[in-house]
């Protein structure tokens, strides 16, 4: 099925830019995209972690040294 969209400049130009670096048509990208887009409706966004994944009551407490850590750690 044919379709019209109107796609602004800025955004065309970057699809073709991607197309030609990639040896690939405006068209295949642009259908790749459309159907990750419409896969991902039945996906849940996963959230990024950020450190510290456990959050201490009182940060700072403790005071190890790196070699006091290695120690504590049983590494092969």
């Amino acid at each position: 099925m044919r379709t019209t969209i109107d796609i602004p400049d800025k955004t065309y130009r970057a699809l073709k830019v991607r197309a030609a670096t990639a040896g690939e048509t405006v068209r295949t990208i642009a259908l790749r995209a459309l159907e990750r887009e419409l896969a991902a409706d039945g996906r849940r966004l996963v959230r990024r972690l950020s450190a510290p994944i456990l959050k201490s009551y009182a940060p700072g407490s403790i005071n190890l040294t790196n070699e006091q850590i290695h120690d504590l750690i049983d590494l092969p």
